[in-house]
């Protein structure tokens, strides 16, 4: 097996053992995992933290997800473009929620990581605001701003630590979407107890 090839089979074999047990997982549980003896792990990352922070890459990695978003198009109205995205979103950051003080370890002592985990936020909005950007004349604020407003409400649904204390453990996809549109989208019906649009 090519070096590449190899080190892209122990991330993957990583990466749902990180969901499982955190940054404690042993080189010798990812060895078997990946079916190769542990020394090998030694003959492609220096270290076990090294593997570790290639699989959490590759774990937090918005690629598959700016393209999931990308296929979704904008033909579809607004709320159905939406709903689709918030459910593969909160599907992502679900898998992934073990994974997330893992993150906040690196990003304190390494710079490359913190500006990775930014700027893959900062896509995955402008993947959003896409899908938003044909509606933009019925939107209060930007399709960016709104995205960046979607993120929020996704990632506190998604997190744990929100469920029962914050209020959000049984929010769904269509609530998450309704908690935004219907606080932005300009309304142009009258409202029936004064006769006027809002």
């Amino acid at each position: 097996m090519a070096p590449e090839d190899r080190r892209a089979a122990l991330i993957a074999a990583t990466i749902p053992l990180l969901r499982e047990h955190g940054t404690a997982v042993s080189t010798r549980q990812i060895a078997e995992a990946a079916g190769v003896a542990e020394g090998t792990i030694f003959g492609v990352f220096p270290d076990k933290a090294s593997l570790l922070r290639a699989a959490l890459m590759s774990a937090f990695d918005p690629q598959p997800a700016i393209d999931a978003m990308a296929s979704i198009g904008t033909r579809a109205e607004l709320r159905e473009r939406l709903r689709e995205a918030v459910a593969m979103l909160r599907a992502g950051m679900r898998a992934n929620a073990n994974l997330f003080t893992a993150p906040g370890e690196l990003m304190a002592r390494d710079a490359e990581f913190r500006e990775r985990m930014m700027r893959g936020r900062q896509r995955m909005a402008a993947g959003l605001a896409a899908l938003m950007a044909p509606d933009r004349h019925r939107l209060r604020r930007s399709p960016e701003d709104a995205a960046h407003l979607l993120l929020m409400l996704i990632a506190v649904s998604a997190h744990r630590g929100f469920g029962h204390d914050g209020g959000f453990g049984d929010v769904d996809d269509d609530e998450i979407v309704s908690m935004l549109l219907d606080g932005l989208l300009i309304r142009h019906s009258p409202d029936p107890s004064t006769g006027s649009a809002p």
